[in-house]
């Protein structure tokens, strides 16, 4: 998975969960309109790993809990549970019903970097063009953030075949883990299920959404949700409660 350094997205997200039989005829049904992006393995889906960054008072869990409409939160990304796969910290966020995306891929050498703030001068000197790394930095330093969730999933991802932007993903068997590092620390015996048994759809659109899923929305039912797998970890884990969400 060869990217550049640096992107930014910006879309419309809808999200449901679905429990696993809809999601078989879900993913059955929209095969006819949808295939499977490039990424995907003999499998048809791709490993997911991700380091949510919060402070003690979990500022950003409640921001998403409250259904603050202008927030952001960083976390690190990959996609294997070792430094073979390219590594990103990001920033996700929303302005009011839009969300957005921006990345900057960090060698694996200097993944330490970013989980001590007494090496982030060493930080910003390997990474000196990168506005994303200095949001971080401050952010760092002003809401006392530190890493705290670590979250784990496969996903499956569909793609449209021809049209304007419009992608599905299925993330599953999602597992927590408290933690401050993207790959140390890491026991198995650790880790917590979330949502055992579903599955969490995606819908992510530029501007508009098919007819023929507006029509899987209606057929099956399906009711759209406010949810965060950073929320739901940090919940499952004991870290903080999403009272609302029960």
């Amino acid at each position: 998975m060869k990217l550049n350094s640096s992107q930014k997205f910006s879309r419309f997200e809808m999200k449901y969960i679905i429990n696993e039989a809809t999601s078989k005829m879900l993913q059955d049904e929209i095969k006819n309109f949808m295939i499977h992006d490039g990424f995907v393995n003999i499998e048809n889906y791709y490993f997911v790993r991700s380091l949510y960054f919060d402070n003690r008072l979990n500022s950003n869990f409640n921001e998403k809990v409250d259904g603050v409409r202008s927030r952001y939160k960083f976390r690190i990304r990959t996609y294997s549970k070792n430094s073979d796969s390219p590594i990103f910290i990001e920033m996700k966020g929303r302005e009011n019903l839009r969300t957005y995306k921006l990345r900057h891929q960090i060698q694996p050498e200097n993944i330490e970097l970013l989980y001590n703030k007494k090496k982030y001068f060493d930080l910003k000197k390997i990474y000196p063009n990168s506005s994303l790394i200095e949001k971080f930095i401050f952010d760092s330093y002003k809401k006392n953030l530190i890493a705290k969730v670590l979250v784990d999933y496969n996903r499956t991802p569909f793609i449209n075949k021809s049209g304007l932007y419009f992608r599905l993903t299925f993330d599953k068997n999602i597992v927590s883990l408290k933690n401050s590092n993207l790959f140390s620390n890491v026991s198995v015996r650790n880790w917590k299920e979330c949502i055992a048994g579903y599955t969490i759809l995606e819908v992510k659109f530029d501007s508009s959404i098919p007819p023929w899923f507006q029509r899987i929305i209606q057929n099956y039912q399906l009711r759209l949700r406010s949810i965060s797998k950073f929320v739901i970890a940090a919940d499952t884990l004991g870290i903080a409660s999403d009272f609302e969400g029960k």
